[in-house]
């Protein structure tokens, strides 16, 4: 059985720096927790325990931690820093420079008098951190086509639309469409990652390759552009969505001939290396 790696796939720059920033704070010596998983991967998150950096769900409890707090790729609300400040933690930041971005695209809009239409997930973290400091008014967070189709935009003239980072771009085109018809001022921040897009281009290519008889992705079950590339795959191939090497059932994969492979933006290379050659050794 032949395996065929995406051109693209695995870490982008931004979770390469969060897991750099905080390995350069081990080797100084330091240890501290990490605010929600640095990345949604669990074996990026078993790891950075064992390196003496915990997840933590809540700031308080990094003051059991040497009082040191990692904020994730996934960026904060800026009321989380100000709450870790005042609690006396020492902070990392590791927040995604393409989100850090975002956070002041929002920032310019709303002084110019937009209404924020965020597309993505209300419950992740990195939409959370957009809008848990904002006026409710001033903003909303649409996911199924539904959301948009059924909202009043007559009473916002002028919107600016951001995505969440690791979305599949295409599936919300409808969404943008229903939303020129109807908003006299609609202005659009390309805010997807652009990994995450050459991560999605590239699984296609794997997709239209008639030769390949199933695909596997390979990420963290809380990491939604690993989600994204399942999605896509799941269109046109057999699909196996594994975490680890561990995962691979040997039988799923009788009679096949060529398998191809990615992974999600936040799946450590080793993960990647682990899994092929167990695809090769059942092959």
């Amino acid at each position: 059985m032949e395996v065929v790696l995406a051109e693209k796939y695995g870490f982008c720059a931004g979770v390469r720096v969060a897991d750099k920033l905080v390995r350069i704070a081990v080797a100084k010596g330091q240890s501290g927790a990490i605010l929600g998983q640095v990345v949604h991967n669990e074996s990026v998150e078993r790891e950075m325990a064992t390196l003496g950096f915990p997840t933590v769900h809540r700031l308080e409890e990094a003051r059991e931690h040497a009082g040191r707090i990692v904020f994730s790729a996934h960026g904060i609300a800026p009321s989380v820093r100000t709450e870790a400040a005042a609690l006396g933690l020492a902070a990392i930041d590791t927040t995604c420079k393409f989100v850090t971005d975002i956070h002041r695209e929002i920032a310019r809009s709303l002084d110019d008098g937009c209404f924020i239409a965020v597309l993505g997930q209300k419950d992740h973290r990195e939409v959370i951190g957009y809008t848990k400091d904002l006026d409710p008014e001033r903003y909303g967070i649409f996911y199924d086509l539904e959301e948009v189709q059924g909202f009043r935009w007559e009473s916002h003239p002028k919107v600016k639309v951001v995505f969440q980072t690791t979305l599949n771009a295409e599936r919300f085109y409808e969404h943008v469409t229903d939303m020129r018809r109807r908003v006299p001022d609609l202005r659009i921040a390309d805010t997807i990652c652009y990994a995450t897009k050459e991560n999605q281009d590239a699984l296609r290519v794997l997709c239209a390759d008639p030769s390949i008889d199933a695909i596997v992705v390979i990420g963290g079950h809380h990491s939604k552009n690993t989600k994204e590339l399942v999605k896509i795959a799941g269109e046109s191939k057999p699909t196996i969505f594994v975490g680890t090497a561990a995962d691979l059932d040997a039988a799923a994969f009788a009679g096949m001939r060529k398998v191809g492979v990615t992974a999600g933006a936040s799946t450590p290379d080793y993960d990647v290396e682990a899994v092929v050659e167990r695809l090769r050794a059942i092959g």
